[in-house]
């Protein structure tokens, strides 16, 4: 006969798990003389020494990423870890991070570790237009992102920029609802602010060159005469120098050849292009040099003899 026994096989490794509860508390109550205001600029958690211990004997993937719980507010996020130096118990995360699980200061929180896709695709919402004050918001959102380890649908994240917080909301990741950062090429794209409205857009006026234009302020005078001012004199007197105009006739006044192509802002200039045929030729004529045609003049005076 042959007997099985099922605890003769060690368990896959594979399916270990690191799971474990804490008392969290955020980075401002770390004891320390060393300022610790790097962690609230990311996505990464302070774990005790006894984690380390534990995971490295697990067989869990790396980058170290864990999945953050809150139980009595049914609230989950996903983080990264950057020590293990925090007391035995107790683990310390960045504020944004605890407003999102809404946990209080000594709240229990569930660590588990977890794999997740590498991210290809996020979209946030900045919370406030201050942020469209930035020249170039992805390439500070990109610096920005290098202090997290993934992103989780729906949190609100935190970034410094010129001595500012400014909050996004992740809106979409793809391909899953919870994505790793690190070393990965993903498209990232904005939403507008949280309060933005856009700028109202004035009607647009219709284009000069469709509208009827009134040419009446272009026509001049009919009853305008060159010359017709007054003049003054050297010695200041003034007679002689009152103007007499004779009044102009209706048949005095010629109406021009219209211009039909006339456009407002246009300046043409109408040259005659008729050839003068005849008229150049007798100007060639009588301007036709001819060689040794001119006459001569004598250093001899003719002259009677006496």
């Amino acid at each position: 006969m042959f007997s099985f026994n099922m605890f003769d096989h060690p368990i896959p490794r594979s399916f270990q798990r690191f799971s474990t509860q804490y008392r969290c508390y955020s980075v401002s109550m770390l004891a320390g003389p060393n300022d610790r205001s790097d962690v609230e600029k990311g996505g990464k958690i302070i774990m005790p020494p006894s984690a380390l211990d534990q995971l490295s004997r697990l067989n869990i993937t790396y980058p170290m990423l864990f999945k953050l719980s809150n139980k009595n507010s049914d609230r989950m996020t996903h983080c990264g870890v950057l020590e293990f130096v925090a007391d035995e118990g107790i683990c310390y995360l960045p504020h944004w991070m605890m407003q999102n699980l809404l946990l209080e200061e000594g709240g229990l929180l569930q660590v588990e570790s977890v794999n997740l896709p590498v991210a290809t695709y996020s979209k946030f919402q900045p919370q406030s237009p201050d942020f469209l004050d930035i020249t170039n918001p992805k390439a500070v959102l990109e610096n920005a992102l290098r202090n997290f380890a993934c992103l989780t649908t729906g949190d609100v994240i935190a970034i410094n920029y010129n001595e500012k917080i400014y909050e996004l909301r992740v809106m979409e990741t793809k391909p899953d609802r919870a994505v790793s950062i690190i070393e990965c090429d993903m498209n990232v794209d904005f939403d507008a602010p949280l309060g933005y409205k856009e700028p109202e857009r004035l009607p647009h006026s219709e284009d000069s060159s469709e509208l009827e234009t009134d040419h009446s302020d272009y026509v001049p005078d009919k009853g305008f005469r060159a010359f017709s001012g007054s003049g003054n004199r050297l010695d200041g007197k003034k007679k002689g120098i009152e103007p007499s105009p004779a009044p102009l006739k209706p048949e005095d006044m010629k109406r021009g050849i219209p211009n039909y192509d006339f456009r407002i802002g246009k300046i043409t200039f109408i040259r005659n292009s008729r050839p003068q045929a005849k008229k150049v030729e007798e100007d060639d004529q009588a301007n036709r040099f001819i060689a040794f045609s001119g006459q001569g003049q004598s250093l001899r005076k003719k002259g009677r003899k006496p």
